[in-house]
């Protein structure tokens, strides 16, 4: 297993986020949204078959899945190395992978930029948070983070639902059962049900798929449980009409005063490219007021980001005025900031 462990290795030393192990190519690490070739030679596709083979050797889990359905999750640990997040697929008839690389610790959130407004999550005893944004964009480190604080400061019982687990959770002052989706559970969906007979305190739901793991997750938030969960959606309003519209029309109502009154807060985050060639993250803030709950009650959520904007003295922040203090602290182009800004026109605006 020399050639892949060496692949895994330089992914770590080089601080890579993913490799790549896919046909007609070198193997490639990502940095820095960047696609760096870590391989020589183009990979044929029994090649790609012996690296991803070797992946589940390491692992120790059967193809069978991949082999049923087409692709697969799963984790594996290398000792002294790291933990490794894979998804193996296939793709033009041969095999290939994305591999994540996840720290053996939980990374320090200063070091990362995470600001103490969502450190403090940390303090809330229910109802339910939500961290969304794109799929790369730092929502299980943040999540783990806040998961990490909960476990240093509260003497409760965390149960965590992944797909796979990334951070490995020691318990500290809390007991913490983490659950593998697909090895420890069959899905999400029983995993929750089951969660709410295993006495917890605070649930950590990888991700909310369907209209029954939302209904699920609502109840859960509504009887005295914290539930921190992810959803791959862009800002604050799009996570409430994403879960909306997962139900029949004719339950949308219900939905939205059921969603108002346990939705505690939305985090919403992305990275950005910094002036010294690493990332930068941006959070956009918003708790419930009660003007946000009769927003998400009356269907008028396109009005929510004006809500946010003017609820600053209650620690909510818009995207934009999270990108505009990175530029302010120097850490992002001005380029950058009116890239990513949600209104470009007005960043450019606010920027003089």
């Amino acid at each position: 297993m020399a050639e892949l462990l060496d692949y895994l290795r330089q992914a770590v030393e080089d601080g890579a986020s993913d490799l790549f192990i896919v046909a007609g190519g070198a193997v490639c690490e990502k940095l820095d949204k960047k696609l760096k070739p870590i391989g020589g030679d183009r990979l044929s596709p029994r090649e790609t078959e012996g690296l991803v083979m070797e992946l589940y050797t390491l692992a120790g889990r059967d193809p069978e899945r991949y082999r049923r359905q087409g692709d697969d999750d799963f984790s594996l640990s290398v000792p002294d190395l790291a933990r490794f997040r894979v998804n193996t697929y296939r793709q033009r008839g041969s095999m290939a992978a994305v591999v994540r690389v996840v720290a053996f610790d939980i990374p320090d959130y200063q070091a990362l930029s995470i600001p103490e407004a969502i450190m403090s999550l940390a303090d809330a005893g229910h109802g339910m948070i939500l961290v969304t944004g794109t799929a790369g964009s730092g929502k299980s480190t943040t999540q783990a983070c806040v998961i990490d604080r909960i476990n240093r400061t509260r003497e409760c019982h965390i149960v965590t639902l992944e797909d796979p687990i990334e951070y490995l959770h020691r318990d500290q002052r809390s007991i913490v059962s983490q659950r593998e989706i697909a090895i420890d559970t069959a899905d999400y969906l029983s995993a929750l049900r089951a969660c709410l007979r295993q006495a917890p305190d605070v649930i950590l739901l990888g991700e909310m798929r369907d209209s029954e793991t939302i209904h699920t997750a609502m109840t859960a938030a509504e009887t005295g449980h914290l539930l921190i969960a992810t959803l791959h959606t862009k800002g604050a309003v799009n996570t409430i009409d994403r879960i909306v519209d997962t139900f029949p029309s004719t339950q949308q109502a219900q939905v939205r005063v059921q969603l108002s009154m346990v939705l505690r807060t939305v985090v919403s985050q992305q990275l950005l490219p910094d002036v010294k060639g690493g990332l930068a993250p941006a959070f956009e803030i918003m708790h419930t007021n009660s003007a946000i709950r009769a927003l998400i009650r009356d269907n008028k959520t396109h009005q929510i980001d004006n809500a946010i904007a003017a609820g600053g003295g209650e620690g909510m922040v818009t995207m934009d005025r999270s990108i505009l203090e990175l530029y302010k602290a120097g850490r992002i182009t001005k380029e950058t900031a009116i890239g990513y800004a949600d209104n470009p026109e007005q960043m450019k605006r606010l920027m003089g």
